[in-house]
C-alpha cells in the first residue's frame, strides 16, 4: 500500500514537472518567436488611451509585429511592464522578438509631428491649420478664443478674444491627449515666455496690450522684414503727434466677412478697428504677430518718416510729409502703367 502511494506521488509530481517544463516551453518559445519584417524598418501604430495588453496585443498583431496570444500578456507581466504600456502614435521595428517589442514600447517615445502656424494670421486662420492636420475641431477652437468663461479662466477677464496671443511658431505635437483648449494655453504660454524674452530691459510708454496691438499692424503691413522697425517708429510718429495711423488692415479687421478692395465707404465706416476714423490705437490686435514685429515696436528705428505706401514685392515708400507721400501715392499707385514694348 505504502509503495502504491509512492508510485502515485512520484508520478503526480513528474507529470507536474514535465507540464511545467512543457509549460515554460510553450512560453519561451512565444517569446524568442521573430515576427515577419525588416528590422530597420518601422511600423506607425497609434494606441488609444485605455487600451488592455490583450487590446494592444490584438492592434500590434494586426501589423503583423507579434501574434496575438494569451503569452503577450503573460510575458508583459513576467517582465514587469503590463501596467507601463503607454498609450499614443508610435513607430515600432519590423522583425522583433515580442519580448523586444514589448521592451521597444514601454520605452518608445510618442511621435512629434510639426505643426507651424505662420506670423499674421487672425483666430479663424489658425484654427483651420489645426483642423487640417485633425488636432482640433475648427468651430471648437473659434468658439473658446472667444469664450468669456474660458478667457477668464485664462487670465483674460478683460478681454473681448484671444487675437494676438495665439503665438505663432512651430509646434510639435503627438497623437495622445490634445483638443483646441490644450492648443490654446499651448500658444498662449509660448506668447508669454517669448514676450518676457523680448521685453525685457526694454523701455516704452505702451502698456503691454498696446505694444500686442501696434505690434499686429506692424505684422500685417510690413511685406519684409527689414521695414518692421520702421514702420513700427512711423506708426508711434503718428501717435506721438496724435495722427490718426490710417492703416488699412485694421479696416479689413473691422468689417465682418471683408472680402476687398477697400473703399472710400470703408475707410469713413467708424469701427472700433478703423484708424480712419479713430485717433488712437484699434480696440485690440488685428492678427497674431511674431517675435521680430513685438521687438520692432519695442525697439524701433528712429526717423522722421509719418507716411509709407507700397511700391511693390512687399517694400514701402516712407515719405516725411504729405506732400512726398501724395507725389508717392500717385507714382506707385495711380499714374498709368507704361507698357512693355
Amino acid at each position: 500500500m505504502l509503495l502504491s502511494i509512492k508510485r502515485i506521488a512520484f508520478g503526480l509530481v513528474l507529470f507536474l514537472f514535465v507540464s511545467a517544463v512543457a509549460l515554460a516551453v510553450w512560453f519561451f518559445q512565444f517569446t524568442e518567436d521573430v515576427a515577419e519584417g525588416d528590422k530597420e524598418q518601422s511600423v506607425t501604430v497609434i494606441i488609444a488611451k485605455g487600451s488592455t495588453v490583450q487590446e494592444i496585443n490584438s492592434l500590434l498583431a494586426e501589423k503583423n509585429l507579434v501574434e496575438e496570444d494569451i503569452r503577450f500578456l503573460l510575458l508583459a507581466r513576467y517582465l514587469g511592464i503590463a501596467t507601463k504600456l503607454q498609450a499614443g502614435e508610435f513607430a515600432l521595428h519590423q522583425g522583433q522578438t515580442p519580448k523586444e517589442l514589448l521592451l521597444e514600447l514601454s520605452s518608445a517615445k510618442p511621435i512629434q509631428h510639426p505643426v507651424t502656424i505662420p506670423e499674421g494670421l487672425v483666430i479663424d486662420d489658425i484654427a483651420a491649420i489645426f483642423a487640417a492636420g485633425g488636432w482640433c475641431d475648427q468651430d471648437t477652437y473659434n468658439r473658446l478664443a472667444h469664450d468669456p468663461d474660458f478667457l477668464k479662466s485664462l487670465g483674460f477677464s478683460e478681454r473681448e478674444n484671444l487675437e494676438g496671443y495665439l503665438y505663432p511658431d512651430t509646434y510639435y505635437l503627438t497623437r495622445q491627449g490634445h483638443d483646441a483648449a490644450d492648443l490654446i494655453r499651448m500658444q498662449i504660454k509660448r506668447f508669454f515666455s517669448v514676450w518676457e524674452e523680448v521685453a525685457e530691459g526694454k523701455q516704452t510708454e505702451l502698456s503691454p496690450f498696446e505694444v500686442l496691438i501696434l505690434a499686429s499692424m506692424v505684422e500685417k503691413e510690413a511685406g519684409v522684414a527689414v521695414e518692421r522697425p520702421i514702420i513700427a517708429g512711423v506708426f508711434l510718429n503718428r501717435l506721438q503727434k496724435g495722427m490718426r495711423l490710417q492703416s488699412d488692415p485694421t479696416v479689413m479687421y473691422g468689417i465682418e466677412g471683408f472680402s476687398g478692395p477697400i473703399t472710400k465707404t470703408n475707410l469713413r465706416t467708424p469701427t472700433p478697428y478703423n484708424t480712419y476714423t479713430l485717433k488712437r490705437l484699434p480696440a485690440g490686435p488685428i492678427c497674431n504677430p511674431g517675435i521680430d514685429a513685438l521687438h520692432a515696436v519695442l525697439v524701433p528705428e528712429t526717423t522722421d518718416f509719418f507716411y509709407f505706401v507700397s511700391k511693390g514685392k512687399g517694400r514701402h515708400y516712407f515719405s516725411k510729409t504729405l506732400r512726398e507721400h501724395n507725389r508717392a501715392v500717385y507714382k506707385y499707385l495711380r499714374a498709368p502703367k507704361k507698357k512693355k514694348k
